[in-house]
């Protein structure tokens, strides 16, 4: 029998088609796996605050049948943000409920991530000892921030400016939240200003005062919102859209409904009943979306506090997914 020889190219042209053949079933895979209605699991980084409460929500509020679950949220604790930070640089993570200075100079810095939504409105308040009755009584003292990148660190410089003063008039120390309130009590520090639940926590415990409330330094402020990796996005865009939808339905739920994210959060955060409910009086989670004015106006403030010198853009920064108008 005459065994039939192919030519090389023939046979170079068929594993190509084959090849071509593969690549085309897995896209139509993956498309498929996309709008299968069956939720994908997302992992998403986060410190317990209660500036990450949408992110909480989105995971409890779905596993619990009050919104629509389009994925499944696997959250992912860390106790500091540069551990988080490394994490989702590494890609170990998907995303995170973030600092949102610290996202965008991550982004400026050249790492692949983009901003979904906001974590929350307001809820970050100035705490100084009693015996400190204005912003001139801070000069020469001790001042905590969670970290140099954040919103706390504009509202502290906005605060020193109001009253002819700046960093270099205070002893400013970066420290992790939850060690605020006893370092007030023990006179370690004077006052301090972080996310929540740990401003309230000073109060309730009659260590300290609010000096500044949520809204009299920044009107509307944030500091906290919803990043996911580059990689995840282009990977998994369908994934993305779904995601962010069920993380703005549950900040809506949450704004709605007081008594839901007082649940939400007693669950999640450890916590005195108190200090969680005056909490949550300061802080607002409705309408979480990143609009173009929302992020010129967190431009605006890095640049005066010297956080960012080379901005991305709205369009690198924030994610354009297309559930979106």
């Amino acid at each position: 029998m005459k065994r039939i020889q192919m030519k090389k190219p023939k046979i170079l042209a068929l594993a190509l088609a084959a090849f071509a053949l593969v690549l085309a079933l897995g896209g139509c895979e993956e498309k498929q796996d996309e709008e299968s209605g069956v939720p994908k699991t997302v992992r998403i980084a986060y410190l317990p605050l209660t500036h990450a409460l949408a992110l909480l929500a989105a995971k409890e509020l779905a596993e619990q049948g009050k919104i629509e679950k389009r994925v499944n949220i696997e959250l992912v604790k860390f106790g500091s943000w540069p551990e988080l930070t490394d994490a989702l640089n590494a890609g170990r993570v998907d995303g995170a409920s973030i600092l949102i200075e610290l996202a965008l100079k991550s982004k400026e810095r050249g790492i692949e991530l983009k901003a979904v939504s906001l974590g929350h409105h307001d809820g970050n308040v100035v705490v100084a000892r009693p015996e400190i009755g204005r912003a001139e009584d801070f000069r020469g003292k001790s001042f905590a921030i969670p970290h140099r990148l954040s919103s706390h660190n504009i509202l502290l410089q906005r605060m020193l400016g109001n009253a002819g003063m700046n960093l270099a008039d205070v002893k400013l120390l970066e420290m992790s939240p939850p060690e605020m309130p006893s370092a007030l009590a023990q006179g370690r520090i004077d006052g301090y200003c972080a996310a929540e639940p740990f401003g309230a926590k000073a109060l309730t415990l009659g260590v300290g005062k609010m000096l500044f409330g949520p809204d009299d330094l920044w009107k509307d402020s944030f500091c906290c919102g919803l990043v996911l990796n580059d990689s995840f996005i282009a990977a998994h865009p369908g994934t993305a859209t779904e995601l962010a939808a069920q993380y703005e339905q549950a900040g809506e739920f949450l704004a709605a409904d007081p008594e839901a994210a007082f649940r939400v959060a007693a669950k999640y955060l450890r916590v005195d009943h108190d200090t969680l409910k005056l909490s949550l009086d300061w802080i607002s989670f409705g309408d979480l979306k990143i609009s173009r004015k929302t992020y010129d106006t967190l431009v605006e403030r890095m640049q005066e506090a010297g956080l960012t010198r080379n901005p991305p853009s709205y369009e690198d920064f924030v994610a354009k997914l297309s559930s979106e108008p």
